[in-house]
């Protein structure tokens, strides 16, 4: 198995104000082995007159694998209409996904919510959605949620849906805002955890954001990191590492000074355990 430091991948939200030929750009340029992808980096192209198939070339010119693409949220919890369409955008990432040679799928809880048991029914048609076109999802659970906000619930969704293609998201960030820090994450089986995120989380008064903008560069906070990445290698985790950092003072720097600065930290501590 190649080491974790040849698996880190950036998510596009740490450039969020960047176009996203630039944002793939400073990843190329920045050291980082692949991306993690949005939706909204499809329909932000969308909005400038690209088509589709547009957005896929711009992606694989670019020389970059994408490790992860992420579908549209509100999925989990969303009813009726909007349940139908949620769900016709998970079978156009799907595609797009397979376009690209990603076999990955992520979602999050979303701004809306519900019950766990609903939250489970919806994650099994997702992992169905998935599971035809060869592929996985992960649930990322999300620490300022009102229902999937720590790893019990993140758990207890994945283990209701109980479904081979749909798995869990770790995030470094949230486990530490949520009380599973470091090592909080040991009794995780390896087969359950589909793919993993991070990013530091700052010293003192937490966010208070439904979607936290406070995030920091590995080693500029209060995760212990040592104790984090050890235990991933413990697991003999496989999939990629996704630094996702949005923070509004990050976003105003430049972009490949942003990508470089936390691929060299990540790869920094990473060597202490590897």
């Amino acid at each position: 198995m190649s080491k974790l430091s040849s698996r880190l991948a950036l998510h596009t939200w740490s450039l969020d104000t960047t176009a996203l030929p630039d944002a793939l750009r400073a990843a190329r340029d920045g050291g980082w082995n692949a991306v993690e992808l949005r939706r909204i980096d499809f329909t932000r192209c969308f909005d400038k007159g690209m088509s589709n198939a547009q957005v896929l070339a711009l992606v694989r010119e670019s020389g970059m694998k994408v490790a992860v693409i992420g579908t549209e949220y509100g999925l989990i919890f969303a009813k009726g209409d909007e349940s139908k369409r949620l769900f016709g955008v998970l079978e156009e990432t799907c595609a797009n996904a397979n376009a690209m040679g990603c076999e990955m799928i992520m979602i999050a809880p979303g701004q809306n919510s519900g019950t766990v048991k609903e939250a489970a029914a919806n994650f099994r048609a997702a992992g169905d959605v998935v599971g035809k076109h060869g592929l996985r999802i992960a649930l990322e659970f999300n620490s300022a949620h009102d229902v999937i906000n720590n790893l019990a619930i993140g758990r207890e969704v994945v283990a209701l849906a109980n479904h081979p293609s749909a798995g869990l998201l770790l995030d470094a960030y949230h486990l530490e805002r949520s009380g599973n820090g470091g090592r909080g994450f040991e009794d995780v089986a390896p087969e359950e955890i589909f793919t993993f995120q991070f990013s530091d989380v700052p010293r003192g008064t937490q966010s208070a954001e439904r979607r936290p903008t406070d995030r920091l560069i590995p080693g500029e906070g209060r995760v212990r990191w040592n104790d984090v990445f050890q235990l991933l290698v413990e697991k003999r985790y496989g999939g990629y590492l996704s630094y996702e950092g949005p923070n509004p003072e990050l976003w105003a720097r430049p972009p490949l000074e942003v990508a470089r600065e936390a691929a060299q930290a990540t790869r920094k501590l990473l060597a202490a355990v590897e």
